[in-house]
């Protein structure tokens, strides 16, 4: 860890901060909390939700303009030389550490170039199934453009951070000349340390249309098309022929809704399917523990902070099989990993039918979850600013 006398101006750059339910949005709040509490001096410049820029205590917002035709949510800032960037720069940031490869990294470009700071950069995203899912239809083009555009864009930084071996390995493949460190991204275990009352947890789901025999698989995020929400859907209309108290919680909005309700009504469950739309962060723990099972069929995550989430959350996992779930998942522990609709229709069964095993699973879910918190995380990123200076 570094010195409690090595206090640093640290610059942090991200397309996205207003997400609540985004990956990349958690890991960046959770960093700036982990070295503000730390002591050092740490700025947000990010790219704002409309026409106007503007500062917020230690957030600078940059004006920006929709591109909904290329993806939805993604705004483009309209100015790379504004006041508040200038005002960054005669700030002289120690380091800059952007989380995004896009427009903001445009920022932490310049702002380095111009005061000599080193670039750190986290890799949060695997493209190939963005770009298949919204740019381009072919699944070998999309790989070869995230190749192209990620080792392009990224040849100048000092270092790379990848939450996990998966996204380690990914950028090994793109040929990335910087070395890489891999620290997982870490989560506020606190606010998911909170837990309903057995009561409070029926009257919740009952609101909701869940009867106290049910059993509810949960998926909580974004519901956008590389998140495979799709499959999860026939998956679940599959298991309800053999378990008629099976219901779906799906928590969270995003592009894809309308076509999952869609889908929901074809397949003849929409009266078994529930979705809450977006809900207050600070009640997300509360979703959590009305299911009863952490359901996921995406194979788009980098590390995953829902896995995590529900783990701390003490809920069993079922996933589509995944690089990313090493270090959440412990087949047959605190979960299961599926590769066909055979082997999730078996984990459905065995979990519902033995009460014990997922009371151990559930303790087994929290013990791996404590493993994420993000004061580790915090002094990690801090050990490699020391390296790169």
């Amino acid at each position: 860890m570094p010195s409690q006398d090595t206090k640093l101006k640290i610059l942090i750059t991200t397309d996205l901060f207003t997400t609540e339910t985004n990956g990349v949005v958690t890991s960046v709040k959770n960093l700036f909390d982990e070295l503000t509490a730390n002591g050092h001096d740490v700025r947000i410049l990010t790219i704002s939700d409309n026409l106007h820029s503007h500062k917020e205590g230690a957030v600078y917002y940059i004006r920006s303009i929709p591109l909904k035709a290329v993806y939805p949510n993604l705004r483009m800032p309209v100015s790379y030389r504004h006041r508040l960037i200038q005002e960054i720069i005669d700030w002289k940031p120690d380091v800059v550490h952007s989380q995004c490869e896009f427009f903001s990294f445009q920022f932490a470009a310049r702002i380095s170039r111009i005061t000599g700071a080193p670039i750190v950069h986290t890799y949060h995203t695997l493209y190939e199934q963005y770009l298949t899912s919204y740019v381009v239809p072919s699944k070998r083009l999309g790989e070869f453009l995230a190749k192209v555009i990620s080792r392009n864009r990224l040849k100048r930084v000092k270092t790379l951070v990848a939450p996990t071996q998966k996204v380690e390995n990914t950028l090994q493949s793109y040929g990335m000349r910087a070395p890489i460190s891999v620290v997982p991204s870490g989560i506020s275990l606190e606010q998911h340390h909170k837990r309903l009352t057995h009561q409070q947890r029926l009257e919740k789901r009952r609101e909701l249309g869940i009867a106290d025999t049910d059993q509810v698989l949960l998926n909580l995020g974004r519901l956008g098309g590389e998140k495979n929400l799709g499959e999860l859907m026939n998956l679940f209309a599959q298991a309800r022929q053999y378990n008629e108290n099976l219901k779906f919680l799906i928590v969270g909005d995003g592009p894809a809704r309308l076509a999952l309700e869609e889908q929901a009504e074809e397949l003849g469950v929409a009266e078994h399917v529930i979705f809450t739309g977006m809900v207050d962060p600070g009640e997300v723990q509360n979703y959590y523990q009305l299911g009863d099972v952490f359901v996921s069929a995406s194979t788009s995550e980098t590390q995953g902070l829902t896995y995590i989430e529900a783990a701390a959350n003490g809920l069993p996992l079922l996933c589509r099989q995944d690089d990313c779930l090493a270090d959440v998942l412990q087949e047959g522990e605190n979960g299961y990993e599926y590769t066909s609709a055979q082997e999730f229709l078996h984990a459905i069964d065995a979990v519902f039918h033995d009460p014990k095993w997922r009371d151990a699973a559930a303790k087994r879910s929290e013990q791996i979850a404590a493993a994420f918190d993000k004061k580790a995380f915090g002094e990690a990123i801090e050990n490699i600013y020391e390296s790169v200076l």
